[in-house]
């Protein structure tokens, strides 16, 4: 793998991991109801998936369950439902005048969502899938330009939940208890449409 090609794939890679998908967009709400580092250690939770994931890609594994219909189906239809059970669940949420950040809220809580919410999504199996590829030289050794790849994707991931994190707590001086209550409903819902997006999504 040449600095050229590390060059490109940086910002590329980092795109992907700035997207506002549903795992940070629940780094946001998190931080915006709770604090900086509670919600930054909760999204560490999608870190494993991701690093299994990049591994089956590395094994050849990747490309095999992206062209199974029956695997990325059932995965799919999982997902789907739990990210649109967290949705109603954060949709359903008490109101300011009880407390909204009581329930599910330890750390151990939000890296099990993060994590379900991650291993749930089988676009991310085939985004590695056909993302990495393009940026491996076929001539060199495989194992170790997808573990340097591999490596700074989950690096760039750290900084992505740092970000939303960061921009989530940021606003808590200018979220009262009514625009908290709506940006949790906020945040639900459009969980819960993430989830039906992808239960009706075609295969990549």
């Amino acid at each position: 793998m040449t600095l050229t090609m590390l060059a490109l794939f940086l910002p590329a890679c980092f795109a992907l991991n700035v997207a506002p998908g549903p795992n940070n967009v629940l780094a946001f709400a998190n931080a915006s109801r709770l604090d900086f580092w509670t919600a930054f250690a909760g999204g560490m939770g999608r870190m494993l998936p991701f690093a299994l994931m990049i591994a089956l890609v590395g094994l050849g594994l990747g490309a095999i369950l992206a062209a199974s219909t029956a695997a990325f189906t059932a995965v799919k239809y999982l997902g789907a439902a739990y990210l649109a059970y967290v949705g109603w669940r954060m949709w359903r949420a008490p109101k300011p005048e009880t407390d909204i950040t009581a329930a599910g809220s330890s750390v151990s809580t939000l890296i099990r969502r993060d994590f379900l919410i991650a291993i749930g999504n089988p676009k991310a199996i085939a985004i590695f899938t056909a993302f990495f590829p393009q940026f491996t030289d076929l001539s060199q050794p495989l194992a170790p330009q997808y573990v340097t790849l591999g490596a700074l994707f989950l690096g760039l991931e750290v900084l992505a939940v740092a970000l939303y994190a960061g921009l989530g707590a940021g606003m808590k001086g200018f979220l009262t208890p009514i625009r908290l209550y709506r940006l949790n409903r906020g945040v639900g819902g459009f969980l819960i449409f993430s989830g039906l997006t992808m239960a009706l999504s075609e295969r990549p």
